[in-house]
């Protein structure tokens, strides 16, 4: 076992913890809910095999599923997210660097990495919630809950980021 599915390991643990046991108690204004486990696939290294990819981000959906009352909605999400993340990870990192660099706020630079992130996380998010509603007939609490989610999210991203790299 290389030192990177350790790492991984331990993440996907860690995340599903959190998740479960503090984070889906939160519900700001009983709509925003922060979805931090999406931190594991903004990690994956553009050059990272999209089928590993893949298997990663629906284990820890279902995961997350499990513990969230959720049936499928997170493992759908994640998974969709995990299927487009390479291709966002080369619009924000060089071609020449990206078998160098990982989606890092210390490679990428703050604001591209805030960029990257925002991005797939609002994606997410609304994925998530279009998901679980199944409906646009309150389409005011769908925004309410996507724009929350994703600010919620985003800002516990950036500080596990900015934690983790120093």
């Amino acid at each position: 076992m290389t030192i990177d599915l350790v790492k991984r390991m331990g993440a996907f643990v860690l995340l599903c913890l959190v998740q479960a046991l503090v984070l889906n108690q939160i519900h700001l204004f009983n709509c925003a809910t922060p979805l931090l486990y999406i931190y594991l696939v903004l990690g994956f290294p553009g050059t990272h095999p999209k089928w590993a990819a893949l298997c990663w981000a629906f284990l820890l959906g279902i995961t997350v599923d499990t513990f969230a009352n959720t049936p499928g909605v997170a493992a759908a999400s994640l998974t969709a997210i995990a299927a487009i993340q390479p291709y966002f990870v080369r619009l924000f990192i060089p071609a020449d660097q990206l078998d160098d660099s990982l989606p890092t706020m210390s490679d990428m630079g703050f604001v591209k990495y805030v960029a990257y992130a925002m991005t797939l996380v609002l994606l997410y998010c609304m994925l998530f919630f279009t998901l679980e509603m199944f409906c646009f007939f309150n389409l005011l609490q769908w925004v309410e809950c996507v724009l929350g989610s994703t600010l919620l999210t985003l800002v516990l991203v950036l500080t596990l980021e900015s934690i983790q790299r120093k």
